[in-house]
């Protein structure tokens, strides 16, 4: 019975741990964000300038309907009104959680 007992737990400790893995860095998706987004949307406060006709990323937050998983497929699938970015799952997942670390 031990050793059933250790199996459990160390797959319950991999599976948790590859989930940590793959979990959204917000972090590195405002550095993103900077790099891909910032020449349109309005990223932050400290921003200097952005389109007028285009939704900052707060007020992107803020809608009623948001979820990062919207915004990270929004991302990846071609849209004629944004460029094409060549952002990858993990990069439109990041720039998705830091948009939803805005939400208030």
């Amino acid at each position: 019975m031990r050793p059933l007992v250790i199996r459990v737990l160390a797959v319950a400790a991999a599976t948790a741990a590859s989930t940590w893995a793959w979990a959204a860095d917000a972090d590195h998706g405002a550095d993103l964000a900077r790099r891909w987004c910032a020449s349109c949307h309005l990223i932050e406060g400290t921003q200097k300038q952005a389109s007028a006709d285009v939704p900052s990323f707060a007020q992107i937050a803020q809608k009623a309907d948001f979820t990062p998983e919207k915004v990270a497929f929004f991302l990846l699938d071609p849209h004629p009104k944004m460029p094409s970015f060549p952002l990858n799952r993990l990069e439109a997942a990041d720039i998705a959680a830091y948009i939803g670390s805005l939400r208030k």
